[in-house]
């Protein structure tokens, strides 16, 4: 990722961190209207699963400068994430609701360039821990 595309990550976040009662809760209606078979797999009450939305979000931005720890972190997550049920082909539909809820919630502030560098950031995350959870089958 380019400097920029972290500079808009950052500051986006910081919009939508100030949103936070709005988006996680939206994030989860988008994640839920696209794919109703993923409601079961959110055991713990939405407010909650807000609160870890946003903090997994605003962890992958912060330590995009720390790539090392950005990627422990998120093979972690992505090892809980598989234990839970999560599959591949539920990636998609993450990001999909991703977008949409960026979209909503930064309104004008999510022009073409900030969805660029979402869009970045999510092929990041998904393909770090999509990486393991594939490596993690085949050593099985």
């Amino acid at each position: 990722m380019t400097a920029e595309q972290i500079r808009r990550l950052r500051k986006s976040f910081h919009q939508l961190e100030r949103n936070a009662e709005l988006a996680a809760p939206l994030f989860y209606e988008q994640l839920f209207a696209l794919d109703p078979g993923l409601s079961p797999l959110f055991k713990t009450d939405v407010e909650l699963q807000s609160i870890k939305l946003m903090s997994m979000l605003g962890s992958a931005v912060e330590l995009l400068d720390a790539p090392a720890e950005l990627e422990e972190t998120l093979i972690e997550l992505g090892s809980r994430l598989s234990e839970y049920g999560l599959r591949p082909r539920h990636y998609a539909t993450i990001g999909s609701a991703l977008t949409t809820m960026l979209e909503e919630v930064l309104g004008e502030t999510y022009t073409l360039e900030v969805r660029q560098a979402w869009v970045a950031l999510y092929h990041r995350i998904a393909g770090t821990m999509l990486g393991y959870v594939a490596q993690h089958a085949a050593a099985a």
